[in-house]
């Protein structure tokens, strides 16, 4: 066996170092992928929230009058139960409603609204 023969291959160390390098690449795009997963989770809770909020906005805009005060529900979007408040509030200017809608889902705050409107339309 010749000196060039007997060099040709790769070492143990050599292995486990390119095996090293290797799984710290491979986890850290397992974290990404995992992340990205959790990310479009959010942005889908924010986006039907929203959906929901919008829904109670326009719904508290068409009414014939509204009333000063808070109230609350649930409503099922989606396959999901989300809970929501509104709270209708007077505002500095004469006869201006001011009302906020908050929703949320078993995890928390997804989505919120304000809107102004007249006392009565």
């Amino acid at each position: 066996m010749t000196r060039a023969s007997a060099r040709q291959g790769f070492t143990l160390i050599e292995m486990l170092v390119a095996l090293s390098v290797f799984s710290l690449a491979a986890m850290a795009l397992l974290n990404l992928s995992g992340e990205n997963t959790r990310s479009a989770a959010r942005v889908e809770t924010r986006t039907l929230g929203g959906v929901v909020a919008e829904n109670l906005a326009v719904e508290a805009a068409t009414l014939p009058s509204i009333g000063e005060g808070t109230s609350s529900g649930e409503i099922e979007l989606a396959g999901r139960r989300w809970r929501w408040t509104r709270a209708v509030v007077a505002t500095d200017v004469a006869g201006m409603l001011r009302i906020e809608i908050r929703v949320s889902d078993a995890e928390g705050q997804a989505a919120d609204r304000t809107l102004f409107r007249s006392r009565a339309s």
